[in-house]
């Protein structure tokens, strides 16, 4: 009798050993080492054999038996949607992920815009990654009874951007960043208010600080940030020269920016200007000497550095500045120091064409 007891417990040590051991398997992942997602879906009315023969074909689990057995042991509700696995997870983790459900949208897409590029680049970008047209996304923009909307529901939004000089209403308002959307139906109103619930956000932090400020208006602080976005090549070289444009307002001067004419003419910046082209007259080109005060409006979509640079400017007695071709800025207090410093860059092959 004795003999048969321990024989039994020996038996069922065995047993007990060998299903833990079977259960570690079957649980464990098929690749530990794997970090590739895998799609994985489930169709309305599938069954849990259905779902564990799909789970095999895609070997993303061990055995199939083990997978119905859990499932029917815990009975857990697994839903049906498009899921994003990995051939290193665990059975057990497999069923939690199937059971939480999944936001996982095979048809979303995300679309990059960065900061310095104009709302027409915005457009052409919107245009590769929709169904929405340039020329449609641009209307939109500009359609003045959408904007009205707008400025009811954005503080930030104001009657400047109605001014009939601005050749893009919403340029500058328009927050930088990478946005998803649910697919390529998108239309060209979601994506726009999108981006201005992220300026909303992304203005909050200073909100009290452009809206007390006596010295510019928020549409103003912003067409000085995206012109130090293109002159200025990081935040302090961006607040050196926001200090300079104020020098230049002060002494009654033009601003003198490059990045102004090209935009006044809706050219890329890939080449030098003539003359001709910087003494044209429009809203925009500061270069023209008798234009004098900001642009009428952003001439690119910025970066918050940009923005805070236009706010927090580093003081200065500067007039001038230039940049080289590798972005450095130098910093001078007479046209005559200016024009030696760019004869210089020019003469040394460091001049930015």
């Amino acid at each position: 009798m004795r003999n048969f007891i321990i024989t039994f417990l020996v038996v069922c040590g065995v047993l007990l050993i060998g299903t833990f051991v079977l259960y570690q398997y079957c649980d464990s992942p098929v690749n530990r080492n794997s970090k590739k997602d895998v799609e994985f879906e489930i169709p309305e009315g599938m069954s849990t054999g259905g779902i564990a023969r799909h789970l095999k074909d895609k070997d993303l689990i061990k055995s199939e038996l083990f997978f119905i057995v859990r499932v029917k042991l815990n009975k857990p509700s697994l839903k049906a949607s498009t899921y994003l696995l990995r051939k290193s997870m665990t059975t057990t983790q497999i069923i939690e992920n199937l059971t939480k459900g999944s936001a996982y949208n095979p048809d979303a897409i995300n679309i990059t815009f960065h900061e310095g590029k104009r709302i027409t680049d915005y457009a052409e970008v919107v245009a590769k990654k929709t169904k929405v047209s340039k020329e449609e996304f641009l209307n939109t923009t500009k359609d003045q009874a959408y904007l009205g909307e707008l400025i009811k529901k954005y503080w930030f939004l104001t009657d400047d951007i109605l001014n009939s000089n601005i050749y893009y209403p919403l340029e500058g308002y328009l927050a930088p960043n990478t946005y998803q959307f649910e697919n390529k139906d998108v239309g060209a109103k979601e994506i726009i208010e999108k981006m201005l619930k992220q300026m909303e956000k992304d203005l909050k932090p200073i909100k009290s600080e452009l809206s007390e400020s006596d010295e510019f208006s928020l549409h103003q602080y912003l067409t000085i940030a995206s012109i130090l976005e293109l002159e200025g090549s990081d935040e302090a070289s961006m607040k050196m020269i926001s200090s300079i444009f104020r020098n230049r307002l002060a002494a009654n001067m033009n601003l003198g920016s490059d990045v102004t004419t090209y935009y006044s003419l809706q050219l890329p910046m890939n080449g030098d200007l003539s003359g001709e082209q910087f003494n044209v007259v429009n809203a925009y080109n500061t270069r023209a000497l008798s234009m004098k005060g900001l642009p009428a409006g952003p001439i690119c979509n910025s970066s918050m550095k940009a923005i805070r640079a236009a706010l927090e400017p580093t003081d200065n007695d500067y007039l001038y500045f230039v940049a080289d071709k590798k972005g450095k800025v130098y910093y001078t207090k007479s046209m005559d120091e200016h024009s030696k410093k760019v004869q210089e860059l020019k003469d040394s092959g460091n001049w930015i064409w």
